[in-house]
């Protein structure tokens, strides 16, 4: 049985991030809030997950998709039949993982992506160069992107003073 009828447009709002585009706002026909540890646990694009605050973020190209128990927002969108398609698209997302409770583990725990500067705190910070970047920052933000991978490194990948280092970095990377 589905947990939503509809996501029905309530709002469009300019999109500051990219005049031209607007921000759509739809309601859902019923409280997302038990729905939401679902799609966090199903979503490969989560930005941030706030169980405490009810809400769930998601990376869209462009732009972003956030649920709040009583509302979703989309941003970057080109216009409203856009945002239609795409609160439809966000109703059958909701559904399925509704539909599928049983064979999902609920994520229960904040979430958050990794932020360049959580990689780089990690990195031996000598702007060595032999990775292909200037600096360890730019390896960072390479890593984030998936352009560099940290076999690139030769500390993390030989110097036994930075294995945990490195071991902290694949599980935060994935």
């Amino acid at each position: 049985m589905a947990l939503l009828d509809n996501v029905m447009l309530t709002k469009t709002l300019p999109c500051l991030a990219d005049p031209g585009k607007c921000i759509v706002i739809g309601r859902p026909s019923r409280n997302l809030d038990g729905v939401l540890p679902l799609v966090a646990a199903v979503a490969p694009n989560i930005i941030a997950f706030n169980p405490a605050a009810g809400t769930l973020t998601l990376r869209r190209q462009p732009g972003f998709i956030t649920f709040y128990p009583d509302k979703v927002m989309i941003t970057q969108v080109n216009d409203v039949d856009e945002g239609l398609e795409l609160l439809e698209a966000v109703k059958d997302l909701i559904n399925q993982c509704w539909e599928q409770r049983d064979t999902i583990q609920p994520v229960t725990a904040a979430r958050r992506t990794p932020r360049p500067l959580d990689v780089w705190a990690l990195l031996p910070q000598t702007n060595c160069k032999v990775c292909g970047e200037m600096t360890c920052m730019a390896f960072a933000f390479m890593l984030l992107q998936a352009q560099r991978s940290l076999e690139e490194c030769p500390l993390l990948a030989d110097d036994p003073a930075f294995k945990e280092r490195g071991d902290q970095l694949a599980a935060m990377l994935g």
